[in-house]
């Protein structure tokens, strides 16, 4: 077993002094070494910028990828042809609770596999992907996992 590290940064510049209202809450993070550098923003609903990604869509996307890639490396082991996978998937979270949270996040792939793939065999991979998921046995949230399963004719 090895030990494996992962570093990002997050950078804001601006001025708090104009109040909770009016300060600007976007800011870059990054992951070296990767190159991208997304602009970042907090939710609409604490006065975000709803163009751009917030903490919130970040921590559901980590879990839909992490399934995703995941279950597409069960997949090729098992010698299981994966031609196209999509999820769309959906982070709640109820400020009125204390202390607000992600409570659950809903993952919903929907799989395509090649004529002749066995659908059970496809659901049976999703579910131990699921239990293999880092990010999924990372969060005290909750992760529903309701896949869809398409076999091409």
């Amino acid at each position: 077993m090895s030990v494996h590290r992962y570093n990002a940064t997050c950078h804001w510049v601006g001025t708090t002094a104009v109040g909770y209202e009016q300060y600007d809450r976007t800011h870059s993070a990054a992951g070296p070494p990767a190159e991208l550098e997304p602009r970042l923003s907090a939710d609409p609903a604490f006065r975000g910028d709803a163009a751009l990604l917030n903490p919130e869509q970040l921590l559901v996307m980590a879990a839909a990828s992490c399934q995703l890639l995941e279950f597409l490396a069960r997949a090729a082991r098992a010698r299981v042809n994966v031609v196209e996978y999509d999820d769309h998937a959906e982070g709640v979270m109820d400020d009125a609770q204390q202390p607000a949270r992600i409570e659950r996040i809903e993952l919903r792939p929907e799989i395509s596999v090649e004529a002749g793939t066995s659908e059970e065999r496809v659901l049976k991979l999703v579910d131990q992907a699921h239990r293999g998921c880092y990010i999924a046995n990372s969060l005290n949230t909750e992760i529903a996992l309701t896949p869809k399963v398409r076999v091409q004719r």
